[in-house]
């Protein structure tokens, strides 16, 4: 008797997926395969509703900020499986993996019209993203205005980015405008960006709380000077490495192991000769803004932080996106 192969539209969706990605890596090992860029990948579709999957955390973000709900998102770094400011927008939506490694088949079983990725993540299973459906690629993942831009041209919404850019412009102007005129001689303060873990303390240099505080006219402490993305500190003897005129923190609350790591360092001799400690410039802030949400609704909470830290109040023009319109898509405002 002889056994007749299985056609292969009756295969499982999993084993489709490992026969096309055994085939793609052996193309891939002789030839090189074009990777297309933001500006080369851009296809506009034809719907009001376009079925949406976005793969990194400032898409999602993005997505919600041009009226767009994804069908699929992955879960979240923090207060999983999703960010609070954006559960009332998405509460519906299917949870498709880890960023790192998303869920192919079941990206697949949503039948999406695009997908919205990222080259540092998912540059391994670009082939397979193609393959199911319109795929765009951000290249840096914090660049929050990259992938405003990245969605708005793959959904015909141009305008719609273009506003929320506008306005994002005006509050920065306003912002470096009253902060100017508030320090006075001490402007620009050099800003340290620190995220304490259980075991050691980073600086931040780039990326996305790095490079709004840029555009805002702060500067970086001397340590950081071609430092890449940061420095990572692993003793308190390295606590000068810190010193800034202003430093934020972040913390994440629910870590036991991070907050007792935190009060070591903080109660520490050195700690307390840190300029930004002698002056009363040490704000914690939230993670979630400062370089998780990755997208331009977590830019503009950030904002909101540093505008109540400085004591400062925003013109029309400078106040936030939520408390101009009653609410940023669909989220209520307890700021205004």
């Amino acid at each position: 008797m002889t056994t007749r192969p299985l056609p292969i539209t009756k295969l499982p969706l999993a084993l489709l997926f490992l026969m096309l990605f055994s085939t793609v890596t052996l193309a891939t090992n002789s030839t090189e395969r074009h990777r297309p860029q933001p500006q080369d990948a851009q296809r506009t579709l034809d719907t009001a509703s376009p079925r949406v999957v976005t793969l990194y955390q400032g898409a999602t973000d993005s997505a919600v900020a041009l009226g767009i709900t994804p069908v699929g998102v992955v879960e979240s770094w923090l207060e999983k499986p999703m960010y609070h400011y954006l559960r009332a927008p998405l509460a519906d939506v299917e949870q498709v993996g880890l960023e790192t490694q998303p869920n192919l088949e079941k990206i697949a079983w949503l039948d999406p019209d695009l997908i919205v990725a990222t080259r540092f993540r998912h540059q391994r299973v670009m082939p397979l993203l193609e393959k199911t459906a319109a795929t765009v690629v951000a290249g840096k993942v914090y660049d929050f205005k990259a992938s405003l831009m990245l969605i708005a041209e793959a959904t015909d919404r141009r305008p719609t980015a273009r506003a929320l850019l506008e306005r994002w412009d005006r509050r920065v102007a306003d912002f470096r405008d009253k902060i100017r005129h508030a320090s006075g001689s001490h402007w620009p303060q050099k800003a340290a960006v620190v995220r304490f873990k259980s075991d050691h303390v980073r600086i931040y240099s780039s990326g996305f709380a790095g490079s709004i505080l840029d555009e805002l006219g702060f500067e970086q402490p001397s340590s950081l000077d071609d430092q890449g993305w940061g420095i990572k500190l692993t003793s308190e003897e390295n606590i000068p490495a810190i010193n800034a005129d202003v430093i934020f923190v972040l913390l994440e609350p629910d870590d036991p192991a991070i907050r007792q790591n935190y009060q070591r360092w903080t109660s520490h001799p050195l700690w307390q000769q840190l300029d930004a400690v002698a002056n009363g410039r040490v704000f914690e802030v939230d993670a979630v803004n400062w370089i998780m949400g990755g997208g331009i609704l977590a830019a503009n909470a950030m904002l909101d932080d540093l505008y109540a830290h400085y004591g400062l109040e925003p013109s029309a023009d400078g106040e936030s996106m939520a408390c101009a319109s009653g609410s940023t898509a669909g989220m209520e405002s307890d700021k205004c």
